[in-house]
């Protein structure tokens, strides 16, 4: 039993093809085929990244069906199989246990492991900017992201680093293919930066920096543009609140003037749409981007629904 990985952040090492797949000496893979390179990505947003990088050069599966919540994942004999065949798997280990235990049984794939990006230190924001707290205040407000939030997607900088790391590892498999991964790498952070300012300027000046979500998957996000959450539940999206929850949220809403609850398109809406009527305070969707429900969507459209939203929520001039 053995598995080799990549962690995000870390020099990668050699990068063997399985024996289905053509090696990087071959001939230019123009068009996805069998001959061309394989990845198999967990969920959404790395699928997102592969693609983007990877161009027509690779073919792109998304082991996570459209419309399911990624932490359930459960693995049919044939998705096994197409790991095996895969030359390259895109993962978040801790995020999907199914997953992580069928990469410690094959012996196909290169795997590149995210899980780095989520354990760093949260960005600061570039000297001079304004991040909307002062430094005291930031620095009661931050999380302990090593205590399980694995959603650092929704911080566009961290998933540029992806990006870069994925197109490294594409080179390695099919060097023919540089140019093109760097090129589609470059141009990827480009827009995840554009992005980021985006968020950073329509985020100031707002007359609410609290949140109160269904549970606490925006911990990357409130960090980077100095919000804070507030969640019903904690990291896990199934989690009931407690009737001493549910009083902490509705104390939490008087005192800061909250005026919205946000729920998430892959959690039961029910228990934040009741806490809000009661409280008489309006419902909006912000959307973790945990999976895509639209096809014509991504995640630079998803992401920037979710900054209007939050800009109307939290009064943003």
């Amino acid at each position: 039993m053995r598995r080799r990985t990549l962690p995000v952040v870390a020099t990668i090492g050699v990068l063997a093809l399985t024996a289905c797949s053509a090696t990087g000496d071959d001939a230019a893979r123009d068009e996805p085929g069998e001959d061309s390179v394989r990845v198999v990505a967990s969920f959404y947003p790395l699928q997102f990244v592969a693609e983007q990088v990877a161009g027509e050069r690779a073919a792109v599966q998304n082991l996570t069906p459209a419309g399911a919540e990624p932490h359930d994942l459960e693995l049919s004999p044939i998705d096994v199989l197409d790991l095996e065949d895969a030359d390259l798997v895109l993962t978040l280990s801790g995020f999907q246990p199914a997953l992580d235990d069928a990469l410690a049984e094959v012996s196909g794939p290169v795997v590149l492991d995210t899980a780095e990006e989520a354990e760093h230190e949260h960005a600061e924001p570039e000297d001079g900017a304004d991040d909307g707290h002062s430094g005291e205040e930031h620095a009661e407000d931050e999380h302990d992201h090593a205590d399980g939030d694995p959603h650092f997607w929704l911080d566009p900088t961290r998933l540029a680093h992806v990006a870069d790391e994925a197109a490294d590892a594409l080179t390695k498999l099919d060097p023919d293919g540089e140019d093109t991964y760097r090129t589609n790498a470059d141009a990827l952070t480009a827009q995840l930066t554009t992005l980021d300012t985006e968020f950073a300027t329509g985020l100031t000046e707002c007359e609410q920096d609290v949140i109160v979500v269904s549970h606490e998957a925006f911990g990357y996000l409130t960090d980077r543009y100095g919000l804070t959450q507030v969640g019903l539940a904690g990291i896990d999206p199934e989690a009931e609140p407690s009737p001493a929850r549910l009083q902490e949220i509705r104390d939490v809403v008087e005192h800061e003037g909250v005026g919205t609850i946000f729920t998430e398109s892959l959690v039961n809406p029910d228990v934040a749409e009741a806490l809000a009527g009661e409280l008489g305070i309006d419902v909006a969707l912000l959307d973790p981007l945990e999976g895509l429900t639209d096809p014509s969507e991504d995640y630079l459209t998803v992401m920037r629904q979710n900054l209007q939203t939050l800009r109307e929520s939290l009064g943003c001039a």
